[in-house]
């Protein structure tokens, strides 16, 4: 029998990416291993290595390829996460990079505090370990989490290299039933950096990269994109089928605008979040291309045309900016409809379970109010600020929120380049953007601030489990690295 490899060695990987699989199709697109609780605990250990192409990597179970950890409502995850990167001086490493390292988990709504989500004191050096203890809360939304390195610095060589991955809390059945008999697919969209990449006009040719230009960007284009780690892989679907798929932008700087031509997605979550959670009466959203800023999720339900034949799954281009990076339309995957049903995997059906109270909240008054805070994005000699402040370790926190409340607040761009808004712990909704209403708003984690432009949201600060000092930032990571991130204390 035919398999495709379950790691990819330094010499092979051009192979592994450009060549097809087994009897000269595509690649199929491998699932991630997965992790899941037992008895109320899922515990594991994760260790951040160098590859033998000198990326750095989350070690896993013998392999590279990091998990997708899958948990519920009131269980404890449990890491203990291994810093193997080799020590070296300032000198010895790009940018100065010391391969010190550390977790977030993003978008759950888990203390900022050690030992959670706490990503400015728990730091690894080489040679360290960090060991995390989250405790899902109980009455926690279910949706599509991810996790990824996030030290101030160097979080953004780390997650281009690819030290990422998914985090399921289970449930969402529950907001969109149909999807609990439905095939599911977690896709991570990561990007490959082809700069120095010998390879790259043949990657570039193996994705289609549109040739027009995108936006008013004038640089070559740098970037591919990889699904679950393979440069374009096939996707099989019966014809006609409906797949639940879980769909997460893990590339630290680039914008995708996803779409299957001429079929629509039915979007049941955006960000974790799903739409049913405050819409019982209409859980989803029909849309023909979902914006996904660095970091961006979303959760659909995806048609496969209804006769035998291929399409394609790919990111539209996406106008950064004059100073913002290429973000050119290309294919990130074939969809292959076959009548044959497809081979699945075991998939473990988790009990189902009622749905938890949902919150009623009028953010009416809310948005009505002035902003309680406004933080403006703006950049100069190759750094990033906030409210004209470079992001300091030892810093004060630049505003408070007092938990138990809604806040309304303004986020300002006063760039040439689109910035993507984030901030830990809590949701938000979205509701002007350029001081105009945006149809349907919704929730997010993640929103895009638009060029010279603004966004105002609603601030949920109403959980009582996020209570410490936690950050805000722009998750063009390079931009986050670089000084475009503030301290906000919950109390």
């Amino acid at each position: 029998m035919c398999r495709p490899p379950q790691r990819i060695k330094a010499a092979a990987i051009v192979g592994a990416l450009l060549t097809t699989g087994c009897g000269g199709r595509p690649r199929a697109v491998p699932d991630p291993p997965v992790v899941r609780a037992h008895d109320g605990r899922a515990a594991i250990t994760l260790t951040a290595a160098h590859r033998a192409d000198g990326r750095a990597a989350f070690a896993f179970n013998g392999g590279d390829v990091p998990p997708t950890i899958r948990i519920r409502a009131g269980e404890t995850l449990e890491i203990h996460y291994v810093n193997a990167l080799p020590a070296a001086a300032p000198s010895a490493t790009h940018d100065g990079r010391m391969n010190m390292s550390n977790l977030h988990f993003h978008g759950l709504s888990v203390s900022p505090d050690r030992p959670q989500d706490d990503v400015l004191h728990m730091i690894s050096m080489p040679g360290q370990t960090l060991d995390y203890t989250l405790t899902i809360p109980p009455d926690h939304s279910p949706g599509l989490f991810w996790y990824h390195t996030h030290p101030h610095g160097e979080s953004y060589q780390q997650v281009l290299d690819g030290m990422s991955g998914a985090l399921i809390v289970e449930g969402i059945e529950r907001y969109a039933p149909a999807v609990e008999s439905m095939r599911e697919r977690v896709l991570i969209i990561r990007a490959d950096d082809i700069e120095h990449d010998p390879h790259a006009s043949a990657k570039r040719a193996r994705v289609e990269v549109e040739r027009s230009p995108c936006g008013e960007s004038h640089d070559q284009v740098d970037r591919v994109f990889t699904v679950n780690g393979v440069l374009r892989p096939e996707i099989e679907m019966r014809a006609g089928e409906r797949q639940f798929w879980r769909i997460v932008n893990a590339a630290p700087d680039r914008y995708v605008d996803i779409e299957v031509p001429h079929q629509r997605f039915e979007v049941v979550a955006y960000d974790g979040f799903p739409i049913g959670y405050r819409d019982r009466a209409n859980p989803t959203r029909f849309t023909n291309h979902v914006l996904l800023p660095p970091a961006g999720r979303v959760e659909a339900i995806v048609t496969a045309p209804t006769g035998e034949g291929q399409s394609v799954f790919r990111t539209r281009c996406v106008a950064t900016g004059i100073d913002g990076d290429p973000n050119p339309g290309m294919t990130l995957a074939d969809i292959a409809a076959r009548q044959a049903a497809p081979s699945k995997a075991a998939d473990v059906r988790l009990p189902r379970l009622e749905p938890p109270p949902t919150k009623v909240v009028d953010v009416e008054e809310v948005k009505r109010a002035p902003a309680a805070f406004t933080a403006v994005f703006t950049e100069g000699d190759h750094r990033f600020y906030i409210n004209g402040r470079l992001f300091s370790p030892d810093a004060p926190p630049m505003v408070r929120a007092k938990v138990g409340h809604f806040e309304r607040w303004r986020i300002v761009n006063d760039t040439r380049e689109i910035h993507p808004f984030h901030l830990h712990q809590a949701h938000f909704l979205a509701f002007l953007e350029n001081d105009r209403p945006i149809h349907d708003p919704q929730w997010f984690d993640t929103v895009n601030v638009p060029v010279g432009g603004s966004v105002d949201l609603v601030m949920d600060f109403t959980d009582p489990v996020i209570r410490g000092m936690s950050v805000f930032h722009c998750h063009l990571l390079n931009h986050e690295d670089k000084g475009m991130m503030a301290k906000i204390l919950f109390e």
